[in-house]
């Protein structure tokens, strides 16, 4: 197979003082498992990456690596890997106008892992005029009034039990990912 960008999310870093791990050393490790042109985009688990190997191999190899080489707690660590066309796709299939006014709203994807769009959409709490939510195609496309964040129910799917098999990333760090698979593939 030969070589192709994939984009790598890994959930439960960085977040609230937990499981740290230093993207310089993030990056080290997954050079070490053989993956070619490494780069990691801000501190919360975004790992671009070359490899021949599937989507499938990848995940498991640094599923196995994370805990080998950072402390970690498992419990919280998940991890996504996705092709640069299913990212594309991500962005594609968005809700008409989703992005397009950040100053007013804040939109995120909320990538899932394991679980199905159309069953977990009916755990998200709105309060009206508030939050929206979209299902995709394993992704939930969310959207928040900017002037009512303090209003926002959004917050409260921490607390179900589906959470801990969703990563979420802004809609800018999701575009930005992209544009990074972009750069890896002109080198």
């Amino acid at each position: 197979m030969s070589e192709q960008t994939h984009v790598v999310l890994i959930r439960g870093i960085n977040v609230g003082g937990k499981n740290i791990v230093p993207m310089v050393r993030l990056k080290e490790c997954v050079e070490q498992l053989g993956f070619s042109n490494v780069s990691t985009y801000i501190a919360s688990g975004n790992v671009i990456l070359e490899s021949g190997k599937s989507v499938d191999e990848i995940r498991s190899m640094i599923e196995k690596a994370l805990p080998e080489s950072f402390e970690l707690d498992d419990e919280l660590i998940r991890v996504l890997v996705l092709t640069r066309d299913q990212l594309q796709a991500v962005i594609n299939n968005k809700p008409e106008g989703f992005g397009e006014q950040p100053a007013k709203y804040h939109s995120d994807v909320v990538f899932l892992i394991g679980i199905d769009s159309a069953q977990v959409i009916s755990v998200f709490r709105l309060r009206e005029g508030v939050d929206k939510v979209w299902a995709g195609d394993d992704v939930i496309y969310s959207q928040r009034l900017s002037s009512q964040l303090t209003k926002s129910q959004m917050s409260r799917i921490t607390a179900t039990p589906e959470y801990k098999f969703m990563t979420i990333r802004t809609w800018n760090t999701t575009t930005k990912l992209l544009k990074m698979t972009e750069r890896t593939r002109h080198q």
